[in-house]
């Protein structure tokens, strides 16, 4: 099963899959820890291969490995994603997937200023261990990541724009071929890759 909605309605048809022994390469967005967690346990209970990838552009997720390997030089860093006007959730699961990934592999949180004043709530975006993250919906966007790094003197940005849906096609198409020879559950097309 390929499925590429949203984290409800992903975890209303896996239970359906797993229990036919199916297997599933995911790419809804939003899935949290719990979620995982569960497809996990799915997985293993019925011997099948689950595939869970926040993004499945080759190009996204080389973004990703290099904002985890610049982590460790930075203690500032923000991530903005911007997607089109229909896209329901906001942060995306690929910009959450990277400030996680950040974070993980620097080890501890990053640095973040604290405004004392706020002429507008919530202009500075989310956080997650210290990593903001800033959300745009608007037409004319398919999907773009930049992570921008900060420190004296310098900044450091990595940036990725999706002009259109074929390029996912690569990394999906992988992802279909490897899920039956991965049981248990993945997470990551770097992982699937080797990266």
């Amino acid at each position: 099963m390929v499925e590429f909605t949203h984290a409800a309605a992903c975890m209303e048809a896996a239970p359906l899959a797993a229990a036919r022994g199916i297997h599933m390469v995911l790419g809804a967005s939003g899935l949290n820890a719990e979620q995982l967690q569960s497809l996990d346990t799915m997985s293993r209970e019925h011997g099948i291969g689950v595939i869970v990838a926040p993004n499945f552009a080759l190009g996204a997720v080389v973004l990703k490995k290099l904002a985890e390997q610049a982590a460790a030089f930075f203690d500032y860093v923000d991530v903005v994603e911007a997607h089109h006007e229909m896209k329901i959730d906001a942060p995306s699961g690929f910009s959450l997937a990277i400030a996680r990934g950040m974070r993980e592999e620097r080890g501890r949180d990053f640095e973040r200023n604290q405004t004392e004043i706020h002429h507008l709530d919530e202009t500075r975006g989310g956080d997650i261990g210290g990593v903001g993250i800033h959300s745009m919906r608007l037409p004319g966007r398919s999907a773009h990541h930049e992570v921008v790094f900060g420190a004296g003197g310098q900044t450091l940005s990595i940036r990725h724009d999706t002009l259109g849906r074929d390029c996912y096609m690569p990394g999906v198409l992988r992802c279909v071929r490897e899920v039956g020879n991965r049981p248990g559950l993945t997470v990551g097309l770097e992982t699937v890759l080797g990266l």
